[in-house]
């Protein structure tokens, strides 16, 4: 079963549909001699004949044989249909691309990325995905937009450095850049213990501060609110706050820190595996939307 080609199965399906090894040559463009020669072919593969030929202008028929030739045949030629489509799709940049994130690249870059490749594309499959901040796997996915450096076998883009900013209660601070060593021993309302926060808490000792956590909640929004009521100060990336009312709140202050921690937004994809033009183009517009937002930043 080596031999079968799916030439050989489109001829015999052109055959038992025209009724004719010269209709079906016609309809092929191939000679009447080339389809009795892949025929010949075929049969020789399958061991057995798929048609009977009566002989002169009658139609041939096809045998018990050639029946489950050509219904399995025909499954094969659909297949095959359907992959060249699919590479096709491929190569124009139409096909699926999975990607994972996090919030703020999903607030914030990946609007801009979503709505030119589907103006570019408008057949492709899109799919987002949150990953587990913890322990970020690319798996099957094709782009892994991350805040940190991940383990494995990835190539990856620095995307931008998102500064952490202090938010205070007005007149807390002095106006101005604020320098980290003003934090130790200062109440601060804080994430809850993970390796982010873990990583952060870090940098500000390495600055001299050991911030006495009073408060730990999830959410930047809620985290302000905290520090809104006099609760204690918090340290938050930037972005976490962009487009917030807390830049325009008379009770609260928001002081850059000197030195500055800073995080680190990472875009990965598998390393060795061939890109489709929709992954290539999705990896150069978010370049584009991280540039624009350090821009406003």
């Amino acid at each position: 079963m080596a031999d079968v080609e799916l030439r050989h199965l489109r001829t015999m399906a052109a055959i038992a549909e025209e009724g004719t090894f010269g209709r079906a040559a016609s309809r092929l463009g191939y000679t009447q001699s080339s389809v009795s020669q892949q025929i010949a072919a075929l049969e020789k593969a399958v061991g057995g004949a798929v048609f009977d030929r009566p002989g002169g202008p009658r139609p041939v028929r096809i045998t018990h044989l050639g029946e489950v030739v050509l219904a399995h045949g025909r499954d094969l030629l659909t297949k095959a249909a359907a992959l060249t489509d699919a590479v096709d799709r491929f190569r124009a940049g139409n096909g699926r691309i999975d990607i994972g994130t996090f919030p703020g690249a999903t607030r914030l870059i990946l609007p801009a990325v979503v709505r030119r490749l589907l103006s570019e594309h408008p057949g492709c499959d899109i799919r987002l995905s949150e990953v587990e901040p913890e322990d970020p796997q690319i798996g099957d996915l094709d782009l892994l937009f991350h805040y940190g450096q991940i383990e494995g076998d990835v190539e990856h883009v620095e995307l931008l450095d998102e500064p952490y900013l202090l938010v205070a209660g007005a007149g807390v601070f002095p106006e101005g850049p604020v320098p980290v060593k003003l934090l130790d021993d200062a109440p601060m309302v804080a994430w809850p213990p993970t390796h982010h926060q873990t990583r952060l808490e870090q940098a500000l000792a390495r600055g001299g501060a050991r911030p006495r956590i009073v408060f730990r909640t999830a959410g930047h929004e809620t985290i302000v609110s905290m520090v809104r009521a006099g609760i204690g100060s918090a340290v938050l990336p930037q972005l976490g706050i962009h487009g917030s009312d807390a830049w325009s709140d008379d009770g609260l202050s928001i002081h850059q820190l000197r030195p500055s921690p800073a995080s680190t937004w990472y875009l990965y994809w598998p390393a060795g595996r061939t890109q489709s033009p929709l992954a290539t183009r999705a990896i150069e517009l978010a370049v584009e939307a991280a540039n624009e937002l350090a821009d406003q930043m």
